[in-house]
């Protein structure tokens, strides 16, 4: 029986339609150079008009690996003189291509609305790099940022980690590997369109197949440059692909959102629904009608606006 796919929103839906040739929803091995080369001109005020003071740092990395750049944003003025929150961020880019600029917009916006420092890590990328550099490096990036973060005029003890798509699951990842090793612990996840499971079978990546702007071909190539040959067989660590992770009890309160119309819709529910399961605390959002990343492909549009705002609520909430 053929898997009819849900409807995109109407706005969304116009605007997938004007990126039509443009924006392939398969990425394939041989597309992962013109990727990273879109990614590497994303050209990012990230001084938000003179409201951050920006500055790239590199950091020692994991044990026996090159540093890890990181990219520091703090408020010009703040609020008031006690340590601000930090946002730590973690691009996207398919785990294949991405810099600590991609992305980082909207937490520099969430920064400004509620007087917080961005912290923005840039990663190892797949295949040169597979599993477990990304996720190593993340990590390594939250442990600098928890020890330093007075010196960057941050509190250590309210660091909240946030990233879309790949980021998203590298996020995810991140916090289970913080529980797991006792390290920092962030005062919340939020997971935006997360990458969780590398099986790539769910029905909503059936359904989406060929269509949107991430599909089932994007997504096998991708988790195949992380993980190889183990990609869907039985030997995939829960730091790799959150959806593996059999205990999710004792993680951070944690905000998913996710299209009802993209690949990730069932493995974001699923996540949700076991953090719920395991006893812990989880807000989701199924945007209808959203397609893999329409916030940032239309970014006026009423269904962007509603998840932008989401994002902003739940965060405020977090930090009181």
């Amino acid at each position: 029986m053929s898997l009819v796919p849900p409807p995109f929103d109407t706005e969304l839906a116009a605007v997938l339609e004007s990126f039509r040739g443009v924006i392939e929803p398969g990425l394939t091995p041989e597309d992962v150079e013109a990727a990273r080369r879109g990614a590497a001109v994303e050209l990012v005020d990230v001084t938000m008009d003179g409201a951050f003071e920006a500055e790239d740092r590199t950091v020692p990395g994991p044990e026996g690996a090159p540093g890890v750049r990181l990219l520091l944003c703090r408020p010009m003025t703040a609020p008031v003189p006690a340590p601000l929150p930090v946002l730590y961020h973690v691009h996207g880019g398919g785990l294949v291509a991405g810099t600590n600029r991609v992305g980082v917009t909207e937490p520099l916006a969430w920064a400004r609305e509620l007087g917080a420092v961005v912290v923005s890590v840039e990663y190892r990328l797949a295949p040169e790099h597979p599993h477990p550099a990304p996720i190593e490096d993340v990590y390594a990036g939250l442990l600098w940022t928890a020890e330093h973060a007075r010196e960057i005029g941050g509190d250590p003890d309210r660091i909240v980690v946030a990233g879309a798509s790949a980021g998203g699951g590298l996020t995810a990842a991140l916090a289970l590997l913080a529980r797991d090793r006792r390290g920092p612990r962030p005062l919340g996840q939020l997971l935006m369109c997360p990458m969780l499971d590398d099986r790539n079978d769910s029905v909503s990546s059936r359904q989406m197949a060929g269509l949107g702007v991430w599909d089932r071909t994007a997504n096998e190539t991708a988790w195949t440059a992380l993980l190889g040959e183990r990609r869907g067989g039985p030997e995939v660590s829960p730091y790799a692909a959150p959806a593996r992770a059999t205990d999710l009890s004792g993680l951070p309160p944690a905000f998913l959102d996710v299209g009802s119309a993209e690949t990730f819709r069932d493995e974001v529910v699923g996540y949700a629904s076991r953090i719920w399961q395991a006893g812990g605390e989880a807000e989701l959002h199924v945007w209808p009608g959203g397609c893999h990343g329409f916030d940032a492909l239309a970014p006026e549009a009423t269904l962007s606006r509603t998840a932008r705002a989401a994002r902003l609520g739940w965060l405020r909430r977090l930090l009181g």
